[in-house]
């Protein structure tokens, strides 16, 4: 049996979901994490955690709009003050003194962090409640899930390409002092919606 795609569904789900998360937490955060990492880790780790949760999403339809928003919330802002404080602390000739015998782990560490980080920051988010939504509504979830998946993986290769090139337009130091900032920033407002 072929794979029916209903191109009129993806091609608005992509959309929607594109818009929706352009401005979004974690396609920020993902411009943040290519300032100081290697852009295909940072792409990987990503791109798996969107591909997972484009799977809960759809999978469980509108049931992810039963989590508690409140608790959602709170867990990004702690978890966004974490990584202000540790992007402020953060001595950047740590990257510098790093031995050839460590890219590939560092590789990996940079594809598990970007993995969490996004995985984390997603729950409950507009895009997968949305997903949700769409999924539960047309009964067509590879559809759903195809587009939205397409859709941030687009957002997430822009983020990283912006990101990429700011790190080489702005010093290092103001760029992770600016990045701890923004980072406790978007802790805060995620505190105050909690």
């Amino acid at each position: 049996m072929a794979l029916q795609i209903d191109w009129k569904l993806f091609l608005s789900t992509l959309a929607l979901i594109f818009v929706a998360e352009l401005p979004d937490k974690t396609a920020f955060a993902t411009l943040l994490l290519a300032t100081r990492k290697h852009p295909l880790a940072i792409f990987i780790g990503v791109a798996m955690a969107f591909v997972i949760q484009s799977v809960i999403a759809v999978s469980f339809g509108s049931a992810l709009g039963l989590l508690p928003r409140q608790w959602v919330s709170i867990g990004g802002a702690v978890l966004f003050m974490l990584f202000a404080v540790l992007m402020w602390r953060r001595k950047d000739h740590e990257e510098e003194n790093l031995h050839l015998e460590n890219q590939k782990s560092n590789f990996l560490r940079t594809i598990w962090s970007s993995f969490v980080v996004i995985f984390i920051a997603e729950w409950g988010d507009l895009t997968q409640l949305a997903s949700a939504t769409l999924a539960a509504e047309h009964k067509k979830p590879v559809t759903v899930f195809l587009a939205a998946t397409l859709a941030l993986w687009t957002v997430t290769a822009l983020a990283i390409l912006v990101g990429n090139r700011a790190k080489k337009v702005i010093h290092p130091v103001l760029l992770q002092k600016i990045a701890a900032g923004a980072f406790a920033l978007v802790g805060v407002i995620l505190l105050f919606r909690a």
